[in-house]
């Protein structure tokens, strides 16, 4: 199996599958990595340092400044696998990336793709599971 790298890199990690989209404004706690969304399933756990399978993204042009905000506070995810490429999202690691800071690779692969990944997960620059 492959996944389709978005923005190149590798990972390795203990993977978190969220079981309902998510905003990351207002959802994630860009100083820690928690989700804190009091609606959300997975409310109170962190993504920082794991490998993120998203079913889906609830959109807010403000994704992108707390995807910086966690990059800048060393609380990113270490990869983010979606269904589909997020522009606004994705947006936060190229503007990290541009500001010289390491970033996460970012992913698309299909839900029942990603639920072939166990709780851990070492992908490749080209989307290939190692």
């Amino acid at each position: 199996m492959k996944f389709e790298p978005l923005i190149a890199g590798t990972a390795t990690g203990e993977t978190l599958a969220l079981s309902a989209p998510i905003s990351f404004w207002g959802g994630v706690d860009p100083k820690t990595g928690m989700i804190i969304d009091a609606r959300h399933p997975e409310r109170g756990q962190s993504i920082a340092g794991k490998i993120l399978l998203l079913p889906g993204t609830i959109g807010s042009s403000s994704a992108s400044a707390v995807l910086l905000e966690l990059v800048h506070a060393g609380h990113a995810p270490a990869a983010i696998v979606m269904p589909e490429p997020d522009a606004i999202l994705l947006l936060g690691l190229v503007v990290a990336h541009e500001m010289g800071w390491a970033i996460p690779p970012a992913f698309k692969a299909s839900i029942s793709e990603q639920r072939s990944l166990g709780p851990h997960a070492s992908l490749a620059a080209d989307g290939r599971l190692v």
